[in-house]
C-alpha cells in the first residue's frame, strides 16, 4: 500500500501523519527531540513500526527541532524575507532504512527589537496558512503562533518578512513549577472559575507596563493575604504574562491577527487581543502544518 509520512518533531513532542491519496489516514506520536533516550532514527522507527508492517513509506518529511543542532541533522536557517521556493530549497536530506527523509529548514531574521531571532516548525505552519488562504498572498498580514516560545510573524505578499519570539510560555511554566509563587497554599480540587478570574485580573494588571516585575509576586501574596487559591494564582500569572506580550506587539498588530495553535491557548490570546480592540481569526494548527509540508510534494 502506497503511503508517505509527514510530521512535526519539536522539542517536547513528535506528531506524525500517514498520508494516502492526499488524505490523512492515521496519526502517531512520540517523544520530542529534547526527551530522546536514543537516536532520532531509533525513535522514528519505533513511532512508525505499525505502519511499516504494510511496507516502507515512499518518503518522510519532517519539520521542527529535528533540524536543529540537537536534532537528527542541523539544517541551516533560511533568511527572511523568505518565500516558499527559497524555504523549500534549504531543506536537508537523510534516509531511514533506505526511505528518503526531508528535513525542512527553519527561518532566521532580525527581530523588531534589533536582535537575531529564529524559528523551527512554525514556518511550516505559516507557509501552510498562506497556501490555504489566498488572501494572505496579497498585502500585509500578522499571524501569531502561541506556544512555549510564541511567534508573531509578518506576512507581506505571501512572503514571511520577519517575526519576533516571546519566551512567555516557558517563563510561565518555570514560574508555575519551579518558583515559590504557587507554594503559598496546598493544592485542592481544580477550580476553573477561580483560574479564569485570576486570568482576568492578570490581564488587567498587564495594562500597567511599569509594574510587571513587581506584579509577579502578587501571585503569592494574594494567596497569603486575600485567600486566593493556587488555581487563581496560576491564572493570574498566565494573564499577566500573556497580557504583557500582547501589549508589546499591539501597536504594530493591525486590525486583525490570525492565531495558529492549540485552541485553548489561542482563546487566551484572543481574549487579550480583543481587550485591546484587535480582532482575531483562529487557524487550525495541524491543517496549516500539513498544508506546509504538502508544499514539498507540489515542488517535486
Amino acid at each position: 500500500m502506497s503511503y508517505r509520512i509527514v510530521g512535526d518533531w519539536g522539542t517536547s513532542r513528535l506528531r506524525l501523519f500517514r498520508i494516502e491519496n492526499g488524505a490523512v489516514v492515521a496519526r502517531a506520536e512520540g517523544a520530542g527531540i529534547g526527551a530522546l533516550d536514543g537516536t532520532p532514527e531509533a525513535a522514528l522507527r519505533d513511532a512508525i513500526a505499525p505502519w511499516r508492517a504494510d511496507g516502507a513509506a515512499e518518503s518522510i518529511a519532517l519539520c521542527g527541532m529535528v533540524g536543529s543542532r540537537n536534532g537528527w541533522i542541523e539544517v541551516p536557517y533560511a533568511g527572511c524575507p523568505a518565500d516558499v521556493a527559497g524555504w523549500l530549497a534549504g531543506a536537508g536530506q537523510v534516509a531511514l532504512d533506505g526511505v528518503p527523509v526531508t528535513i525542512m529548514a527553519g527561518l532566521a531574521c532580525t527581530a523588531p527589537s534589533g536582535g537575531p531571532d529564529v524559528m523551527r516548525g512554525e514556518e511550516t505552519q505559516l507557509f501552510g496558512a498562506i497556501a490555504r488562504d489566498p488572501a494572505l498572498r496579497v498585502g500585509r498580514h500578522r499571524l501569531a503562533l502561541p506556544g512555549t516560545h510564541s511567534k508573531w510573524a509578518t506576512i507581506e505578499d505571501g512572503r514571511i518578512t520577519g517575526f519576533q519570539t516571546f519566551f512567555t510560555g516557558e517563563l510561565f511554566a518555570l514560574l508555575r513549577d519551579r518558583s515559590t509563587l504557587l507554594r503559598a497554599a496546598s493544592q485542592g480540587d481544580a477550580d476553573p472559575a477561580a483560574e479564569q478570574a485570576g486570568f482576568a485580573h492578570g490581564l488587567a494588571r498587564a495594562n500597567d507596563r511599569d509594574i510587571v516585575l513587581g506584579a509577579l509576586f502578587e501571585a503569592r501574596s494574594a494567596q497569603l493575604i486575600d485567600g486566593r487559591s493556587p488555581d487563581w494564582a496560576a491564572g493570574y500569572l498566565s494573564g499577566l504574562l500573556i497580557g504583557r506580550e500582547v501589549a508589546e506587539v499591539a501597536p504594530a498588530a493591525g486590525e486583525t491577527i490570525g492565531l495558529i495553535g492549540d485552541p485553548a491557548l489561542c482563546a487566551r490570546y484572543a481574549r487579550a487581543l480583543v481587550a485591546r480592540g484587535i480582532d482575531t481569526k483562529l487557524l487550525d494548527g495541524d491543517a496549516c502544518a500539513l498544508a506546509g509540508l504538502a508544499l514539498l510534494e507540489t515542488d517535486r
